[in-house]
Formats: structure tokens, C-alpha cells, sequence
């Protein structure tokens, strides 16, 4: 299949690409670079994609957008979170829908955020959509694709919970505070977390790219949530560290300021039922199992 990925040098596009490829997919990039090779230049807040290079296409993957957990949540953060999400999306939405054989799918990133802060109450696909700016956004981020959906192009929504991966993210940064002892929860610790493996990550976009069913929004967790202070624990244990210095919320906020809410204090507990629904085998269901795959511990 020939495959165009945006977003092929992030978190997750990093692992999904030499996937693709050792499957014997073809791979063409979005870059905003001049490109070379098998790269397709766009440039995604101007609106611009080279139509020519994504002739033949027969799916696409976009996993594009600015790092929201990169620095504080400034006026000009926040309006490049929401262009770099929204822009970028309607600019290659377009395109695809201009093509005279447009691609069979569009698979596009999304985030849980959609659902925003919503305690301990359980959130499937039709789940009302939250309050908050990663909530507005989420909404904005998925509307976007709506010309490639009325082209007739098959769309899917994932909306990612954290991806777990040793090469960046959330987990990344927790490891060093955590393997120095000085790790501990967060504000009250009984928000929850709901996650993802990054082989998970990579699985589930193969699956939504095969799985003529899945249209829409499909939720991209494991189909087990934990609060901070169960994921805290989990960690501490594998790691086999302490974890007795909590960060009280006031001091998330003082920290991270508006992002500490929306990222680390709020609670989205989610449930996969779509990806269920289509039998996809997650590789790692369970936070301990995932934790140890992850950072090389064998089960002890």
C-alpha cells in the first residue's frame, strides 16, 4: 500500500513509519522542508500541499501538530497548538478531496482531550465533548477532515490517550525525578490516566487503516484506565523506587501554569469501545506489563 504519514518524525510517526515499511508499505512524508526522495512538501498553516506528490496515495496517516506538553501555555503556545491541529488538518483535507482518486482512508490523530475534565465518570465515542481549550480544539482538530468525509473518503478520528514510550512524551520525563526517589502523585492522585503503548499506538493506526468498520471517532487508550496515584505506583514498583514526594496542585499550577489543569490535574477516564467492537488484540492491556516492557524489567 502506498501510505502518505505527516508527522513521521514524532512520537509516534517514528515508530509507525519502519512498521509500515517493514511491511512492505511504501512511504511518502509530509515535511514543510524542501524535499527530497520519497517527501512531499506542505506547508500546513499557509494551506498549501503538493498535489502531485500525493498522486496515488491509497491511505493517509496525519499525526501532525506542535507539542502541547513543550513549554508554558502563552497566548501565541496555544494559538499554535490550534493551527498547527486545525490548519494543518483542513489544508490536507482539502487537497485529498481535490484529487480526482483521492486515498480509500484518512486515519488522523486526535486526543481524549476532547472529552476534558470529567472525574471518574466513564467516556465512550459518543460521550458529549468536554469543556477547555484542548476540548475546543479536539472538536476543531476532527471538523477539520470534513471535506476528505464528504469526498467519501473513509475517516478515523484516534483520539490518543498518553502514549507511553521511552523516546519522549509524558513517561520520558517522569523517569528521572522518579529513578532519583523524588517522584510522587499529583494534586489529590485520583484523576485518571488513561494510556496507551506506544506499540499500541502504532498497532492501532495498521488496524484503522485495514478495518473498513472503524469511521469516526475510536477512542485510542488501553481498555485499562488507572488514577495518577495507581500509574505513580505502578511506576515506583517497576522502577523499584520510591515514590513519597507528591506535587500538590498548587504547585502543578505554579509549575505549568494553565497546562498543569488541562494535563496533569484533570481527569479523562476512557473506554475503547470501538476498537473493541473490531477485536483489535492490544498488546498491552495492563500498566504494570506495559511499564516493564518498556523500561526492560522482567515480571517479578
Amino acid at each position: 500500500m502506498n501510505i502518505l504519514v505527516s508527522g513521521a518524525s514524532g512520537l509516534v510517526g517514528a515508530v509507525l513509519v519502519p512498521t509500515l515499511e517493514a511491511g512492505g508499505h511504501k512511504i511518502r512524508r509530509l515535511v514543510r522542508r524542501a524535499p527530497g526522495g520519497t517527501e512531499v512538501r506542505w506547508d500546513p498553516e499557509a494551506g498549501g500541499v503538493d498535489a502531485a506528490g500525493i498522486e496515488g496515495c491509497e491511505a493517509v496517516v496525519h499525526l501532525a501538530g506542535e507539542n502541547i506538553a513543550a513549554g508554558r501555555w502563552t497566548a501565541a503556545k496555544k494559538q499554535r497548538i490550534r493551527d498547527s491541529r486545525v490548519k494543518g488538518t483542513q489544508a490536507l483535507a482539502r487537497a485529498l478531496a481535490g484529487m480526482p482518486h483521492p486515498p480509500k482512508v484518512l486515519v488522523c490523530a486526535s486526543a481524549i482531550g476532547y472529552y476534558g475534565d470529567r472525574g471518574a465518570d466513564l467516556m465512550r465515542e459518543d460521550s458529549a465533548r468536554g469543556q477547555g481549550f484542548l476540548a475546543e480544539v479536539c472538536a476543531d482538530w476532527e471538523a477539520a477532515a470534513l471535506p476528505a468525509a464528504q469526498k467519501g473518503i473513509r475517516v478515523v478520528h484516534l483520539r490518543f490517550g498518553v502514549v507511553l514510550s521511552r523516546a519522549g512524551g509524558a513517561l520520558a520525563k517522569m523517569l528521572l525525578p522518579f529513578r532519583l526517589g523524588v517522584g510522587g502523585i499529583i494534586g489529590s492522585g485520583r484523576q485518571y490516566m488513561s494510556w496507551l503503548h506506544i506499540h499500541d499506538a502504532v498497532g492501532v493506526i495498521q488496524h484503522a487503516l485495514t478495518a473498513d468498520r472503524l469511521r469516526g471517532p475510536v477512542n485510542a487508550v488501553s481498555p485499562n484506565p488507572v488514577t495518577n496515584l495507581e500509574f505513580t505506583r505502578a511506576l515506583g514498583r517497576v522502577l523499584l523506587r520510591p515514590t513519597l514526594l507528591p506535587m500538590p496542585a498548587f504547585a502543578a499550577r505554579l509549575a505549568f501554569g494553565e497546562m498543569a489543569d488541562e494535563l496533569l490535574l484533570s481527569s479523562t477516564r476512557v473506554e475503547p469501545v470501538r476498537l473493541q467492537a473490531v477485536n483489535y488484540p492490544f498488546l498491552h492491556p495492563w500498566l504494570d506489563d506495559a511499564l516493564r516492557q518498556l523500561l526492560g524489567h522482567k515480571p517479578g
